[in-house]
Formats: structure tokens, C-alpha cells, sequence
């Protein structure tokens, strides 16, 4: 059973993983203190991305010969397979500490097993504490795990009744600039931006991640088309503030097949209705982020095409996680940002 001392260490353990700067993806965030006899902190480590030392590992090299005998907490379960670095719970065993304590469960079947090969080393080993914190902390990462496949955040804006764009075409946008500048938030916490060819043609969006001055900010996320018409190569879309890939194929469990081939763990799906559409059908959207503008335009592009639905019993009803309102600057009206997972029987449709 874990003592104040250990639950103490996961706590600290959840706030290294999340340290700030240290790249999301493809990994997850984890953290690790190894604590001594008396409950003493011996030393810390956290992982800091792809093909750095594991936390463990970290934690390992700093403390030295002092790991020996030590309880290594740690906020994911120690890692069994060799990558880009080598297995953490062998790097436990040779540490010689005496006990582990992990938060999660490693979702990964290619690292799963750590606790078994520390056990059969004669390692007491403890899991579940604080689990629902770490699966938070790495909430994205381990469903895209589970499931095999990049994690989908479908992005869309709205009018009150439904519009995408007026009739005519005058209105690029239909959200506020609060919404926009909102939108480039959550841009940066994914490793792809997607849109269709139609929505390249019609609106020739760049899809980069943009500060309030417009310029591009940080590492950009893979920009990704989809679909099987030709485009010409003057599209904003393939300049080079950002890479660029067109996939030419209307299928979008093939799409997130060759993104997670590429370690691509979380798709931004902002376009157009008809590529919206197909994802929600196939049943590979994760999570829905809706902006809706407070006024009716009554004709123009609808916000998602046909779903295939013909009676109210059949409708996609996800659940309300979040509802924020952005207020309005410089005379716009506040924009309202309603976030929503698909339930558990929608979530079941993809197999």
C-alpha cells in the first residue's frame, strides 16, 4: 500500500510531465522521483521528447549508486522494449531499486509488460495511484494508443442555424477574431492540420499556427489534404512556412493509417463539410470543438454535408464537456466555443 511519501512523489511526479516546452508528440509526458528509505527525495527526471532519455532513465543518472534500495515513482508503468532508448524497467532492475509505484498503465503494446519483468526480478511493484490524473495529464496520447490511430479533433464554425458561409461567398469567416486567435491555440497542441481538396480551392487557407501579429509560431504542425483531385502548386497550403502532404484517397481509415505510420498522434480536422462528414460516419471523431457565431444566415454552405441521417433516433449526439464564451473586441459579437466527445456507442461505431 502507498504511503503520504509516495503519494506525495506522484504528485510531483504529474508536474515534472508536464514541464513546459517539451514536445507533446509522438511520446508521452512522464515524470519519475525516486524516493529513499526514510521517503526522502533522492532525485527527479521527467522526459523531454522523442529519443531522449526516458524519465526513468533521467532520474536514474542523477541519483547514481543512490538508486539502490530506492522506490522509483513514476507517473506511466516502466517501459519493456527497446526503441530509440533502451527498456526503463530493465534500467530499474540493474539500479537495483526496491520498489515501483506507476500511476498508468502503458496503453502501448509494444512497451506494455514493464511490471512483469520487474516482478519477476524480485521488485515490489504497485500500480493505480493517482491513475486518473496521469491518463489525464496524457489524455490524447493514450486514446490514439488504445486505438491505434491518430486522435481526431474535428474543428468546426458556425451561425446559429447551421452556416459554414454565406450564399454569396463574402464571408471568409463566420467566428470572431477571438475564436480565430482561439483556433491557433488549440493548432498548436496537434501534430496535423487537415482540410480537404475543396475547401484548398475554394478558401486557400495557409494552416499554420500564427500569433496575433500573423506570424508563424514555433514547430508547425504537418499540413495534410485530402482527396483525389489535382491542385495547383500555388496553394498557400504547400508554401513553405510548414510541410505539406496530399493523400489522395477519399478514405479516411486510410488516412489515419499512413499518419499514425508517420508517429502523427493527434489530427486537427477543420475542412470542409464533405471530409467532416466522412469522418463522423466512419466513426473516427474523437472530440468536437464548435464555434458559434450569433446571427442567422438562412442559406450558404452548411457547417457539415449529408450524414446519412434520417430520423432523430439516429443522430449524432455527442456530449458537452466544455462551454466557454469568447467575448467580442472592436464591435463583435462574443462567439460561444462548445467542446463534446462522442458517446460511448458513437465512439464504438469504428469497429
Amino acid at each position: 500500500m502507498t504511503d503520504h511519501a509516495e503519494q506525495d512523489a506522484m504528485r510531483r511526479a504529474l508536474v515534472l510531465a508536464a514541464t513546459s516546452g517539451v514536445p507533446v508528440w509522438p511520446n508521452p509526458r512522464v515524470g519519475c522521483v525516486l524516493l529513499a528509505a526514510d521517503g526522502s527525495t533522492v532525485a527527479e527526471g521527467w522526459h523531454r521528447g522523442a529519443g531522449t532519455p526516458h524519465a526513468e532513465a533521467d532520474a536514474l543518472a542523477k541519483a547514481g549508486d543512490r538508486a539502490r534500495g530506492a522506490t522509483a515513482v513514476v507517473t506511466l508503468e516502466p517501459c519493456n522494449h527497446t526503441g530509440r532508448t533502451g527498456p526503463c524497467a530493465e534500467a530499474l532492475v540493474a539500479a537495483g531499486v526496491r520498489r515501483v509505484v506507476f500511476a498508468q498503465p502503458d496503453p502501448n503494446p509494444l512497451a506494455a509488460g514493464g511490471a512483469e519483468t520487474l516482478r519477476a526480478a524480485g521488485i515490489e511493484v504497485e500500480q493505480g495511484l493517482l491513475a486518473d490524473e496521469a491518463r489525464a495529464l496524457n489524455r490524447v496520447w493514450t486514446i490514439a494508443t488504445e486505438r491505434q490511430r491518430p486522435f481526431v479533433t474535428w474543428k468546426l464554425a458556425t451561425t446559429l442555424d447551421g452556416r459554414s458561409a454565406a450564399a454569396d461567398g463574402t464571408s471568409r469567416w463566420v467566428s470572431s477574431r477571438a475564436a480565430r486567435r482561439d483556433t491557433h491555440r488549440l493548432r498548436a497542441l496537434c501534430d496535423v492540420i487537415m482540410v480537404g481538396t475543396n475547401t484548398v480551392t475554394v478558401d486557400d487557407p495557409e494552416l499554420t499556427v500564427r500569433d496575433e501579429a500573423d506570424r508563424p509560431a514555433g514547430v508547425q504542425p504537418l499540413r495534410v489534404v485530402v482527396g483525389e483531385r489535382d491542385l495547383p502548386a500555388d496553394r498557400r497550403v504547400f508554401n513553405d512556412r510548414a510541410q505539406s502532404l496530399h493523400l489522395r484517397t477519399r478514405d479516411p481509415r486510410a488516412v489515419l493509417a499512413e499518419l499514425w505510420r508517420r508517429e502523427k498522434r493527434h489530427v486537427f480536422l477543420e475542412g470542409g463539410p464533405t471530409l467532416a462528414a466522412a469522418f463522423v460516419r466512419a466513426g473516427l471523431v474523437d472530440e468536437v470543438v464548435c464555434y458559434v457565431a450569433p446571427f442567422l444566415l438562412g442559406a450558404g454552405r452548411a457547417a457539415v454535408a449529408d450524414l446519412g441521417i434520417t430520423t432523430i433516433s439516429d443522430a449524432f449526439r455527442p456530449r458537452v464537456t466544455d462551454v466557454t464564451v469568447l467575448p467580442g473586441a472592436d464591435g463583435e459579437e462574443p462567439n460561444v466555443r462548445f467542446t463534446l466527445e462522442p458517446s460511448c456507442e458513437q465512439s464504438r461505431k469504428e469497429s
